[in-house]
């Protein structure tokens, strides 16, 4: 019966430590976003604020080197959920000034523009500033670079945006 006791005290100090470590997981997980994050709600609809992003993207002469949705992967297979989708963006010559900046900044690239849709059927767009996405890698000439290419993706969401 003793044993019994014991096994049963090990079990319930376990289920609080895990409880505990499962409670801290969802709690870091529903963090603010990191820092430098930008998300704008706009009026536009999902498929028309896609259309004007990769239109501004263009007008910016940025690339827009990849595009993913898993509301389209899941559409594919007869689930509706709501739209999302991320625009992978960057260019030829940023990518060899951040690789002679920093190699290890390379992860980073292409930077990546967030569109979600809302419950009313409006879009919002959420993307990192390139300086905060940059900033850990301590480079003088890294973060200059950044600094450009904040200008450039602050006038692509505006310009998807607005109107």
């Amino acid at each position: 019966m003793r044993a019994g006791l014991q096994q049963i005290s090990v079990f319930l100090a376990l289920a609080v430590v895990l409880s505990a470590s499962v409670d801290h997981a969802v709690a870091a997980g529903s963090a603010e976003a990191f820092p430098g994050t930008i998300t704008l709600k706009t009026k536009h609809a999902f498929d028309a604020l896609l259309g004007r992003l990769e239109k501004a993207i263009a007008d910016r002469k940025m690339g827009l080197v990849a595009q993913a949705s898993a509301s389209r992967g899941a559409a594919s297979r007869g689930i509706k959920i709501p739209g999302n989708a991320v625009l992978m963006v960057f260019r030829n010559d940023y990518a060899v000034r951040m690789l002679k900046a920093s190699v290890a900044a390379g992860i980073e690239a292409p930077l990546r523009i967030y569109v979600t849709e809302n419950p009313d059927g409006s879009a919002s767009v959420t993307y990192r500033k390139p300086s905060a996405v940059f900033a850990p890698y301590g480079s003088r000439a890294l973060d200059e670079m950044a600094r450009e290419l904040d200008a450039i993706f602050e006038n692509i969401v505006r310009d998807a945006s607005r109107g």
